[in-house]
């Protein structure tokens, strides 16, 4: 655990005097929760209020927080929650409403994209949740291979086409080929083309999720009827399991988000699907050999959104002081404040600001992802499907089931699932 004791020196700077009290905070393991923490001494002097934030691994969370949520009083005033768990903690009733709150204090909420409101804002017409920080996922990639005169050369007498940032996925899956190549002559790929994270259930099921958008297929339709047994669906398995195979490292059908990152980082593959945060850590020397080298742009027909929210649970011991948290942290001086630390921002006028456009050039294409992401479903049973997914994508790329057999699978497990949460 790590605990924030603060001060109580009262200053009232706009968002009110409190008494001497403590919010306990449960939040995830992520850069996004270290530049909060960093930035709490700022609440503390504004509102006399005491923070003890606990930090706990993505695993841990859930677990932990439900016991709370059931109860009448929990442990938490504040807590972060991830899409996965949207559907289900609305459907428990676990989470107050925050519109009444808005209103009385004109916060705005316009400011936030509306594909994050959709995910981790809004259910149903309320706002249970100010959307904190986003993953959507994008394609990372080696600009200054693309840039290279040589390769472009190349590349255009294999293929017929200019070497360029990808606008079609069949375009990029054509340089995934081209860049993966035996560089020290011992008959061995050593340079990839891709390297994916194809550890089972989550890492796989989100990356793959960018494979299927990508191919113009869908989880479901307008009214939730599930499309995963659809050609695009299995054609998505097919280039995963292929990219996976003969494109990509050793090894990489057990990776997590970690292990691919450091395959990249390393300057040992061309590209990376992935989330939306590391392309502030591939600048980084002390994680990185590719500094000023790696890009980011949006997968071609669009990738997956993700994102976090911040919500007051039922069971929260001092409501009104996590408001006054939830204020602060979602004010637009505090989020600009993270957005500068390497944050990742789910306000529009972040997105917008000279100072921070200057730090970071790449805000316009990480804005682009947002714009143009899709969500994944979000529904009760939205960790379960996960696991079907992510089990069947396995099964698909060891050749224990083919494309067909292992969408079929799972189109049928999330109709079950939808089902049996009264979607259809």
């Amino acid at each position: 655990m790590r605990k924030l004791l603060l001060g109580t020196t009262i200053l009232g700077l706009g968002f009110g005097a409190a008494e001497a009290q403590t919010l306990n905070i449960l939040m995830e393991s992520v850069p996004d929760t270290r530049f909060v923490e960093e930035l709490l001494p700022e609440f503390e002097a504004a509102t006399g209020i005491d923070v003890e934030l606990e930090v706990v691994n993505y695993a841990e969370m859930h677990t932990k927080l439900v016991p709370q949520l059931v109860s009448p009083t929990g442990s938490y005033d504040v807590i972060v929650v991830d899409f996965y768990w949207v559907g289900e903690f609305a459907k428990a009733g676990w989470l107050q409403p925050l519109d009444e709150r808005i209103a009385a204090d004109g916060f705005d909420t316009s400011v936030y994209f509306d594909s994050l409101q959709d995910l981790v804002g809004q259910v149903d017409g309320e706002q249970l949740m100010l959307p904190f920080y986003n993953y959507a996922m994008g394609l990372t990639y080696r600009h200054d291979l693309l840039e290279d005169p040589a390769e472009q050369a190349a590349f255009k007498e294999k293929y017929g086409i200019e070497l360029r940032v990808p606008e079609t996925w069949d375009e990029y899956l054509q340089q995934v080929e081209f860049f993966t190549r035996d560089t020290d002559g011992d008959g061995k790929n050593d340079f990839f083309g891709v390297v994916n994270q194809g550890l089972r259930p989550d890492p796989i099921a989100m990356e793959w999720s960018n494979y299927l958008f990508a191919n113009g297929g869908r989880f479901h339709d307008e009214s939730w009827q599930p499309m995963l047994d659809s050609p695009e669906a299995v054609k998505a398995v097919e280039d995963y399991k292929r990219n996976l195979e003969e494109f990509g490292p050793l090894g990489a059908a057990s990776f997590g988000f970690d292990e691919a990152f450091n395959v990249a980082a390393q300057g040992k593959a061309y590209s990376y699907l992935t989330y939306n945060m590391f392309r502030t850590a591939y600048d980084d020397p002390s994680q990185s050999a590719v500094v000023d080298k790696m890009e980011i742009v949006a997968v071609p027909n669009g990738g997956l959104n993700g994102a976090w929210g911040w919500a007051i649970p039922n069971s929260s011991p001092d409501p009104d002081a996590a408001w006054t948290f939830l204020k602060w942290v979602e004010s637009p001086e505090i989020a600009k404040k993270r957005a500068m630390l390497g944050g990742s921002p789910t306000r529009k006028d972040v997105f917008a600001d000279e100072e921070v456009l200057a730090k970071y050039p790449y805000y316009p294409a990480l804005e682009n992802l947002l714009a143009t992401s899709h969500n994944f479903p979000v529904f009760t049973y939205t960790p379960q499907f996960v696991e079907v997914l992510g089990r069947e994508l396995s099964l698909a790329v060891t050749g224990e089931k083919t494309a067909e057999e292992a969408m079929q699978t799972a189109n049928a497990e999330l109709e079950a699932l939808l089902k049996q949460d009264g979607k259809l």
